[in-house]
């Protein structure tokens, strides 16, 4: 909903602009870096790199190393500003929002590399100077995340809809339960290692959602640079065995078709490069406001085949009329979507609701919708649907209670620090390393990892 204009005259941070501070010198005992080489093939790799601030806070960082073979070269790089020298040494410098690492933090970087003959092991990192400690391909002290055994994707695999469901490999139905970001442009702070460790870990949370807006110093500031923030979360969330849902979050101009041609960029390029992975979801249009449901189809009808050109087994979630709330806060109703569907098979249609704002009207309609109409809750608040307010605690539990009834999937707003009633997290928690402790969570956040934290119960035969 319309949450953020009171952040758009203090947020200016835009993805992918190189670092323009110098960096803050980082005490003698403190970094660590784990490097892993996440894809290889013929000539070629995919590695991400963790480094974590073991010494004094710093407010901008240099990561260096060298690569053994003179064949070896950086093609293209994440998350950092990436250069290498005439010989081996390797440069990634901070980008503006991930310059800042307190003490304890963490930051993600990537990129593909080539080369010829062997591949070997890089060598001598340091973060601003100070050689590191750590771990090459996942074989030292601390390895990153296993997806391992007993995760939600691991458990389900790829995900299809059958009949009115979101089904797993066993084709039975299951219910996805998570979070999702708030602007990735305004608070990557809060998607880290560490974040996304407690996410999994301690929240064991199934889904996480990547909210990526298009217009607000969105994607259309930086498609390049979106683009690959958003490819590295979704092999975050991989990594930690959780499925990842990339949210084409538009909200104003509310009609979807201002965006078609960014729509196509964005996702022939996504879904080119995840279609190996098992735990993408795609979100084409987040909330649809202003506009009819023809329009909304008909966006629908164009961008889908982009996606299916790539990765045709993937779920897609097409949003709704009236902010997503199947035509209810518009004075319709969910037979505009019945009798006039998606012409697309293996797709979800998006619900969204604030629990202090929504109510038995709304709860209605899904228990209504429920039966005709494949539902996913991409994004809930329990609060109002300004995104602030107090929690409503007995609306938030009587939705949650519905959802878990009718097997209905939800991602809730939001997983951040947000100066507002709907964040999961109290102001300046993203600055520190603790995400699940009753100290950094709001109300609406232990209400919600109150819930999500419970036992899974996926059906595998």
């Amino acid at each position: 909903m319309k949450r953020f204009l009171a952040l758009l005259a203090t947020c200016a941070m835009v993805l992918g602009l190189t670092a323009l501070f110098s960096p803050q010198a980082v005490a003698a005992t403190g970094c660590r870096v784990d490097y892993t080489v996440t894809s290889q093939w013929s000539g070629g790799f995919q590695a991400g790199v963790r480094i974590t601030n073991l010494g004094d806070p710093v407010t901008g960082w240099t990561l260096k190393f060298a690569l053994p073979d003179a064949g070896q070269k950086v093609v293209q790089g994440w998350n950092a500003t990436w250069s290498q020298s005439s010989g081996s040494t390797v440069t990634a410098v901070g980008v503006d929002w991930n310059r800042t690492l307190a003490t304890g933090a963490s930051t993600d970087v990537g990129f593909v590399g080539s080369f010829t003959g062997a591949n070997p092991k890089p060598t001598a990192f340091t973060l601003n100077g100070v050689a590191c400690t750590g771990s090459v391909d996942g074989g030292g002290e601390e390895p990153p995340p296993d997806p391992g055994t007993g995760t939600p994707v691991s458990i389900n695999g790829q995900l299809h809809v059958c009949g009115v469901n979101l089904c797993n490999q066993y084709n039975r139905p299951i219910q996805l339960r998570g979070m999702s970001t708030h602007g990735i442009q305004w608070f990557s702070e809060c998607y880290t290692g560490a974040s996304l460790d407690a996410l999994a870990k301690d929240w064991k949370s199934d889904l996480f959602r990547v909210a990526m807006y298009v217009q607000e110093q969105g994607y259309e500031t930086d498609p390049a640079g979106f683009t690959s923030r958003v490819n590295s979360l979704v092999d975050m969330a991989e990594a930690r065995g959780m499925y990842a849902m990339i949210d084409f979050h538009t909200l104003t101009p509310g009609d979807p078709n201002y965006n078609l041609d960014r729509a196509k960029t964005f996702f022939a390029s996504v879904a080119a490069r995840n279609a190996n992975k098992k735990n993408v979801i795609y979100e084409i249009a987040n909330e649809p406001n202003g506009v009819s449901w023809t329009a909304i189809k008909n966006y629908a009808e164009q961008v889908i085949p982009v996606i299916r050109a790539a990765d045709p087994d993937a779920v897609i979630v097409v949003g709704t009329r009236g902010w997503s709330s199947l035509g209810v806060s518009d004075g319709s109703n969910e037979s505009e979507i019945v009798n006039n569907p998606v012409n697309a098979t293996n797709i979800m249609y998006a619900f969204h609701f604030y629990a202090a704002s929504h109510k038995d009207n709304y709860r209605t309609a899904v228990s209504r919708a429920a039966s005709r109409l494949p539902l996913f809750v991409s994004e809930f608040g329990t609060v109002s649907a300004t995104g602030g307010g107090a929690v409503d605690r007995s609306s938030s539990i009587a939705w949650l209670d519905l959802l878990d009834r009718l097997k209905i999937s939800y991602a809730n707003w939001t997983y951040s620090d947000a100066n507002e009633g709907s964040a999961a997290f109290k102001p300046g928690t993203c600055n520190g390393s603790d995400y699940s402790s009753s100290g950094v969570l709001t109300e609406s956040g232990a209400l919600i990892k109150s819930r999500i934290s419970t036992a899974d119960t996926f059906p595998t035969s």
